[in-house]
């Protein structure tokens, strides 16, 4: 993976940059931040989104929603690993991972994810430079992946984390997997537009 460039400040609000899934202007605010975040890494031949989680815990499953989503919105235009039929975790990350160096070299890597957090952070969409540090919620020690990574905070950590995953409201989920998707079509469509 390409070493980060420098963050200017100008341009960008400071990262993390989050929003509330609540916001009614959560789709515009997000897809501007990362429309931004991904112009750093500009020229790069494509993006890659890849889509952490499983099927099998609703909270857990926010990245397969989005990869799914993604599909559907931008079939063959954009490069997606993640879904609900073919869902990227814990037991094939690594793979995936290879597979990124040597089918995606010079691919800019948007790595999305379910995380859990305080009480108060519950609903909230982060985005931010650098990898995401797929399975600490659960404290799994799995390989990091991306140059840019989104992260929904789908419930509250501290205690039986698996636990709270599993009971985490779905309702909740699709909702932030909306905003997720939305904002990533209209930043790679701006970012696009910018190359034409």
């Amino acid at each position: 993976m390409r070493e980060i460039p420098s963050i200017r400040k100008r341009s960008l609000s400071p990262l993390p940059f989050r929003v509330e899934y609540t916001d009614p202007a959560a789709d515009q605010r997000f897809s501007t931040q990362l429309a931004l975040a991904l112009h750093r890494f500009l020229p790069s031949p494509e993006i890659v989104c890849v889509c952490i989680g499983t099927d099998r815990s609703t909270g857990d499953a926010l990245g397969p929603l989005v990869g799914t989503l993604l599909k559907q919105k931008m079939p063959g235009s954009l490069t997606v690993y993640g879904t609900l039929d073919e869902p990227v975790h814990a037991l094939n990350l690594e793979q995936t991972v290879q597979m990124l160096h040597q089918e995606h070299r010079t691919a800019t890597v948007l790595a999305i994810d379910a995380c859990l957090g305080q009480l108060k952070s519950v609903g909230q969409i982060q985005l931010g430079l650098g990898p995401v540090k797929p399975g600490a919620g659960v404290h799994k020690e799995l390989p990091e992946v991306g140059q840019i990574h989104i992260t929904g905070i789908v419930n509250v950590a501290g205690f039986m984390e698996y636990f709270v995953l599993q009971n985490t409201r779905l309702s909740l989920v699709m909702k932030m997997a909306e905003i997720i998707s939305n904002s990533i079509v209209r930043a790679v469509n701006q970012t696009s537009l910018s190359l034409a």
